[in-house]
């Protein structure tokens, strides 16, 4: 049964710019998000959490 493939959300679009800045898009497209390392899925992840606080704020003013 073949898979589905699933829209991506604003989430999944975020994080894969945030990782083609870091230089990590043709590391994801080759191997799959799998293939990072802890370090650079935190550094990805604390990224996205600071740049969603940073909207929030922007939002509220």
């Amino acid at each position: 049964m073949a898979k589905e493939k699933k829209l991506p959300t604003p989430d999944d679009i975020m994080k894969f710019e945030i990782a083609k800045e870091l230089g990590l898009d043709d590391k994801i497209r080759q191997n799959g998000w799998k293939s990072l390392s802890s370090k650079e899925s935190g550094r990805i992840g604390g990224l996205m959490a600071s740049r969603k606080k940073s909207k929030k704020n922007k939002r509220e003013l």
